[in-house]
């Protein structure tokens, strides 16, 4: 008869020793434990402020381009009546946009007239506009033309070079 061999449970085996190490370095953190958990807290820290700085530039951003006390403070301004759930005007933000940034080294404000807001209702209002629509003022802030409706930015450029030059 064959004889037989006794069984080992390796897992068993492992398992306790496994146990025996952490119970032993489980009261004291070890200086690799240390060093790791710094770079995780550091790495945690710097995601949690880089996506705090882009909210909060996001944020003063949009609260800068909405601030419509800047229409005759001394620099010509372009401000859209805009619904932000139309897309015509999404589309004519856009194309302003890309004009705007054509126009290098002129200075020119950009303000958003937003109609579901009072101030931008009131603003438009006043101005006898509807959404889709650029309103160009002059440094001193009277209107000088409307541009309506849907534009390029090739054809929007050149209304705002004919804004600045008069």
């Amino acid at each position: 008869m064959k004889k037989q061999r006794k069984s080992t449970n390796r897992k068993a085996k492992r398992a306790s020793a496994v146990a025996s190490t952490q119970s032993a370095s489980g009261a004291d953190m070890d200086r690799r434990g240390m060093f790791r958990l710094i770079r995780n807290v550091a790495i945690g820290a710097a995601v949690l402020g880089g996506t705090g700085y882009v909210f909060a530039d996001n944020v003063m951003t949009t609260m800068h381009e909405h601030d419509l006390e800047r229409v005759g403070n001394g620099v010509s301004t372009i401000v859209q009546i805009h619904d932000p759930q139309c897309s015509m005007c999404l589309a004519l933000q856009r194309e302003t946009r890309k004009a705007l940034d054509m126009l290098e080294g002129q200075e020119i404000d950009y303000v958003v007239a937003n109609i579901r807001t009072q101030k931008g209702r009131e603003f438009a209002n006043r101005y006898g506009a509807q959404h889709v629509t650029l309103l160009l003022f002059d440094e001193a802030g009277d209107l000088q033309d409307i541009v309506q409706g849907q534009q390029g930015s090739y054809q929007l450029k050149v209304a705002f070079e004919r804004l600045l030059a008069g």
